[in-house]
């Protein structure tokens, strides 16, 4: 696409723009000649110069040269090196105003691929929390070289250039601790470091994730080759230096990919799992397995589905795109059966596991795919009065709302991580005779421009 296809504006260009709401990624919005331009670091409300980067038929993106009216909400971000990194995109805005944007970032999903009128959609304000730092249970950091010191980090945003983090704010402090005593070990052994570009060299990520209720600590090194470098002194110095360390494993990846994990994994020393608690509810996580990033947000966003799910005991309960089962089992006790499914099967076996070691003795698991399993289901003479779907940021198979249409549960709710596909779902489930009762936006991460959604519809 040509540069100057757009006849309004040109790169290099520089001209005054007030900013007028944030965008998904969190970048200011601002207009000029009617046509949008997006601007990362500008705020709501602002005056800016900006200097346009890249220009689009239909739209622009810039860079602010200079700020001429700041925001009353804008705030100097506590890292260091927040603005290169970009793991993080609202750290220079206040933490009341980040609550309000998510809200309205739903908002413009779904006056964008909604008929719903703005003031016709029942969305509340979003859900936070109390301490917005230090959340995250789990990082997983690329391992690099520069000069003679280790470094592990995140890619700076549009680049592939390799940013140190020794200290993540966002982070539990117990996974920054772990990761710069390993990098540490790594360079006192000069082991091998895993070179992209060239494809030699062995250890290519540090993953830690702490369980935030037991204490326990798992640490995952990513090797691109099947030995782990000098495997039993760096067991050793692990065991010395970081004796909080529950749970050692190695996972080998070793294809040319963006992907953290490979196929093979093999435990090290300790246990293969830790614990983790939810509630009232224990959950045992292996490296692989999926599990909230946010465990203290999770308790507030699993209750809101509770909350709008409405149950008396007597529903039947459909839990797609369960994983290991945790939404379900967290209504059970409220409810006359739960059914979950999932494509995966080993996540159906951890759900199978979690119901027993519960006692959730109204709760099925079957692998497979909704749309195979609800109308089998529906032959036998089982219809659900509450679906509950949690689908990945893509949304929902087509196959499976269309299933959902012709099943028509009294009520669905749409747990989302994505507002926009959330609201493009919403738009065929409206045409299909279901209208939207309730929209809960819940800060599942601080700091960062994502927001996650609790969206009921019900029948006409």
């Amino acid at each position: 696409m040509k540069n100057n296809s757009n006849p309004l504006m040109k790169t290099g260009q520089t001209f005054p723009l007030s900013i007028k709401r944030l965008g998904i990624n969190g970048e200011g919005i601002g207009f000029y000649k009617r046509q949008v331009v997006f601007v990362p670091g500008a705020l709501p409300g602002e005056e800016i110069q900006v200097e346009i980067t890249k220009v689009f038929p239909n739209r622009a993106e810039g860079k602010i040269n200079k700020i001429k009216k700041a925001a009353k909400n804008r705030v100097t971000p506590l890292c260091p090196i927040y603005e290169t990194c970009g793991g993080c995109q609202l750290q220079h805005l206040a933490y009341a105003s980040q609550l309000k944007e998510k809200r309205d970032i739903v908002v413009q999903a779904f006056e964008r691929y909604t008929k719903i009128q703005k003031n016709e959609l029942p969305i509340s304000k979003t859900i936070g929390m109390e301490e917005p730092w230090a959340y995250r249970n789990k990082s997983q950091f690329q391992v690099g070289r520069n000069n003679d010191t280790i470094i592990a980090g995140l890619y700076s945003s549009n680049s592939h250039k390799l940013i140190n983090i020794d200290h993540c704010l966002v982070q539990h402090e117990d996974t920054n601790i772990v990761t710069n005593t390993v990098k540490q070990i790594i360079r006192d052994l000069n082991l091998s470091v895993y070179n992209e570009r060239k494809r030699t060299g062995s250890i290519r990520t540090i993953v830690v994730r702490t369980a935030f209720r037991t204490d326990e600590i798992q640490l995952v090194l990513v090797t691109a080759t099947e030995s782990l470098p000098k495997k039993d002194l760096f067991i050793s110095e692990i065991k010395k230096r970081l004796p909080q360390v529950t749970s050692f494993v190695q996972n080998v990846n070793d294809e040319k990919t963006s992907l953290i994990f490979g196929e093979k994994t093999e435990g090290v020393f300790g246990k293969d799992t830790i614990t983790e608690h939810l509630g009232d509810l224990s959950f045992e996580l292996s490296a692989r397995a999926f599990f909230q990033l946010n465990p203290q947000q999770t308790l507030k966003l699993y209750d809101e589905v509770k909350k709008q799910a409405k149950l008396t005991g007597k529903e039947k309960i459909v839990d797609a795109y369960c994983g290991s089962g945790t939404i379900g089992m967290w209504l059970a006790k409220d409810a006359k059966e739960v059914r979950g499914m999932d494509i995966i099967k080993e996540s159906i076996l951890d759900a199978r596991k979690n119901a027993e070691k519960h006692g959730i003795s109204n709760a099925l698991y079957e692998a497979g795919k909704a749309e195979n399993l609800l109308p089998k289901w529906l032959k036998e003479g089982w219809r659900p009065d509450v679906i509950v779907v949690d689908p990945p940021r893509t949304g929902c198979d087509q196959t499976f709302l269309d299933t959902v249409a012709k099943i028509k549960p009294k009520r669905m709710i749409y747990v989302s991580c994505n507002p926009s596909t959330l609201a493009k779902d919403v738009h065929m489930l409206i045409s299909k005779g279901f209208e939207v009762e309730q929209v809960t936006p819940v800060d599942m991460f601080p700091q960062t421009s994502q927001v996650e959604a609790v969206c009921t519809l019900v029948l006409k």
